[in-house]
């Protein structure tokens, strides 16, 4: 099926609104978009998951995820829902589909409070994308962040390293010199996330 819908989701500490340059791209081509916002910090399952069914119904969607979005796109495929069947592609920017090292060190270091909930999704322990939706896996190699003062010599976007934005089984992943926050508004990000769509 032709995909009609878009769920978009954000990341870790933000809001809808950074997502919004990217979905007025996306809407200008005809698509039908949810730019959804969550409280990062302490994400209701329930309401989420009631409100991205309530959107997709039975249209074919694609789910747009930045960061932790991405995670959250995980557990609503996993709640394994009617509506989650019509979810084709999940297409994550600078997910830490492993789980996340910052989040981590930052749990290690008993800085849970700066965390709460999101430390469900960000302490995971993935080990493959077992899902009929194809992941398309977007990373970034611009280490502008925490990640190269904890990990030196490593490859990240500054907050995510490229090993966690990996999963067995995922149709494709594609790295860009972008750093986190960078990637949802590069020009070239955009375009690769159109010609999947």
């Amino acid at each position: 099926m032709t995909i009609r819908r878009i769920v978009v989701l954000h990341g870790l500490y933000m809001s809808g609104f950074v997502m919004r340059p990217l979905c007025a791209k996306l809407k200008k081509r005809g698509f039908e978009i949810l730019n959804f916002s969550y409280n990062t910090l302490e994400p209701d399952k329930s309401v989420i998951f009631n409100e991205l069914d309530a959107f997709i119904g039975t249209q074919a969607t694609a789910l747009v995820c930045h960061s932790m979005g991405g995670l959250i796109a995980r557990a609503y495929l996993e709640h394994n829902s009617a509506p989650s069947q019509y979810v084709e592609k999940v297409i994550t920017l600078g997910t830490p589909h492993k789980g996340s090292a910052i989040a981590k060190h930052m749990h290690d270091k008993g800085l849970n409070m700066l965390l709460k909930n999101s430390i469900e999704f960000l302490m995971s322990d993935n080990q493959n994308w077992p899902f009929s939706a194809k992941l398309y896996s977007i990373a970034g190699d611009l280490p502008l962040g925490f990640m190269p003062l904890l990990q030196k010599g490593s490859r990240s976007d500054g907050t995510v390293l490229l090993e966690e934005t990996q999963l067995p089984g995922m149709a494709e992943h594609k790295v860009f010199h972008v750093s986190h926050t960078s990637m949802i508004y590069s020009r070239q990000v955009t375009q690769y996330i159109n010609s999947l769509l």
